[in-house]
């Protein structure tokens, strides 16, 4: 049995890691979930594609139930004790400290915790592995706990190089290589071609690259393919890769003209308007959603042409963050009329945003 810890927008993770679970043909079964983590029984196999999750820090093997299950951990002379459901320095001493008592036999053992938390940062975990362990604790509402050991954690490092090490960057307009990787997952499609018709500088095309997919990009901007072409150059170099993209000059709304292939997924960041000065109303919020659909539409007619049947999109919508406080989140009626069916929602965002990604799975019908 294993257990995950989803990041900072569970409802997200949660929804990419079944599709991740489906994608790669896992077989997961949920046993219990409760707000960042879940709890199921899987192939070992997932150890293996873990790294592929974005929205995802941990994977634990689970042991037991209960301190009694603390007999089960296997020894370390370092370790650390992350709780998840509980944010209590006393519980977190003393569960730690009879993780201590119990290895006592076999030899000496300290725990530690960095400041401020009680569960360990990926980071801090991948410079300790695999001499330091991360015994994990998974609190019910109830007060019982399940008790596991860290085997995998998605790694931060991987991310932020994609990020900030490549040589073309624009960090406040392209989309983070994290999200590009859970949005890879959300398609579900595991082998195929994939095409970002808003490609920019790349940063979904890189981490389709990295999965060794079909990839195919284009923008209406040289200048953006350049770009792409720069870090997609670097990608391959740095990883060592022997796969790249194909990419095009294109109008996203004359997708045709420019690719013979048909494209199994479709997944993409497109131009989401004007960065916001202040929270808009709600009538300002409808006004910037129905202009900016102006150009959507088209692209989804351009979209139909080039995908196969059932053909899955994964597309960032512009929803707001009003001056009430609220979301705005636009239901567009007409994807239905282009013969698309919106398979889920989900929203990414930080409270310091205005302007929030509706993230769309979409499917063409026959």
């Amino acid at each position: 049995m294993y257990g995950v810890i989803l990041g900072k927008n569970p409802e997200l993770g949660k929804a990419e890691f079944f599709s991740f679970a489906r994608r790669f043909g896992l077989r997961v079964k949920p046993v219990e979930e409760k707000g960042n983590w879940i709890v199921f029984d899987s192939k070992p196999s997932i150890e293996r594609h873990f790294r592929w999750l974005g929205g995802s820090i941990k994977l634990v093997r689970i042991v037991g139930e209960s301190e009694e299950a603390i007999g089960e951990l296997e020894y370390a002379k370092l370790f650390t004790v992350s709780l998840y459901g509980k944010n209590d320095w006393r519980l977190w001493r003393k569960l730690g400290s009879e993780i201590k008592r119990r290895f006592k036999a076999t030899g000496s053992s300290k725990f530690f915790k960095p400041a401020k938390v009680y569960s360990m940062p990926a980071e801090l975990i991948l410079k300790g592995f695999p001499e330091v362990k991360d015994f994990v604790f998974l609190f019910r509402d109830d007060g019982s706990f399940l008790v596991g050991e860290t085997i995998r954690v998605t790694d931060p490092f991987e991310l932020k190089k994609l990020d900030v090490e490549r040589p073309v960057q624009r960090p406040i307009l392209s989309i983070p290589p994290r999200l590009a990787r859970i949005m890879v997952n959300l398609t579900e499609v595991r082998k195929g071609n994939f095409l970002d018709p808003f490609c920019g500088i790349g940063t979904i095309l890189q981490e389709l690259v990295l999965q060794g997919l079909s990839t195919y990009g284009s923008d209406r901007s040289e200048e953006r393919i350049r770009e792409a072409k720069k870090n997609l150059s670097w990608l391959k170099k740095e990883f060592r890769l022997k796969n790249s993209a194909h990419l095009e000059v294109c109008d996203a709304r004359k997708l045709k003209r420019c690719f013979r292939e048909r494209f199994d997924a479709i997944v993409t960041e497109p131009y989401l308007g004007k960065p916001l000065r202040r929270n808009p109303s709600k009538g300002e919020a409808i006004k910037l959603a129905n202009e900016l659909d102006r150009f959507y539409y088209p692209a989804f007619e351009s979209f139909s042409d080039v995908l196969k049947r059932k053909g899955r999109v994964v597309f960032v919508f512009p929803a707001y963050r009003l001056r009430d406080g609220g979301i705005y989140r636009k239901d567009r009626k007409w994807l239905g009329k282009l013969g698309f069916e919106v398979l889920g929602r989900y929203t990414d965002y930080e409270e310091r945003h205005r302007l929030v990604r509706d993230i769309h799975v979409i499917r063409k019908r026959n």
